[in-house]
């Protein structure tokens, strides 16, 4: 039995006259296969799109970097600009599912989690608070916003 790219859980296919025998020797009837999908270990489905989540460090999100990513046609390099927020999202067009019936594929939305580190040798946090000291931050108290 051939599964067609772009299927989900809760699709059925029927094959046709590979059921069971009919009443009285009669032809057989048609069998139908309920498709479930197992979950995958880091995509998540969205219909025809696909989320990941990468986490990179504070100064990689700061400075700019390229990742590797894993996508269902191989290993990509993906750019993360310089000044990368967590919860930003990079969408990569035509890198998700493959449309049941129809052309082309849906999209991969790449999530960013920015990495703050909780302990820091003695150097790194006197790195930390120089690079404050000269971007004036040291003293300059926190924003509050409205959270949409």
């Amino acid at each position: 039995m051939k599964i067609p790219a772009g299927v989900d859980s809760g699709n059925r296919i029927q094959l046709s006259g590979q059921g069971e025998v009919g009443p009285g020797g009669g032809p057989a009837g048609d069998l139908y296969v309920e498709i479930e999908i197992k979950e995958h270990e880091f995509l998540l489905r969205e219909g025809d799109n696909l989320h990941l989540q990468i986490d990179i460090p504070m100064t990689k999100a700061a400075l700019g970097s390229k990742e590797n990513i894993q996508t269902l046609d191989g290993e990509i390099e993906l750019n993360i600009k310089p000044g990368t927020q967590s919860n930003d999202v990079i969408p990569i067009k035509g890198k998700g599912m493959t449309r049941l019936r129809g052309g082309g594929r849906g999209d991969l939305f790449v999530h960013i989690n920015v990495e703050i580190p909780t302990k820091m040798s003695k150097p790194e946090e006197e790195l930390l608070r120089e690079f404050s000291r000269i971007r004036g931050e040291e003293t300059r108290a926190g924003t509050m916003r409205k959270n949409n």
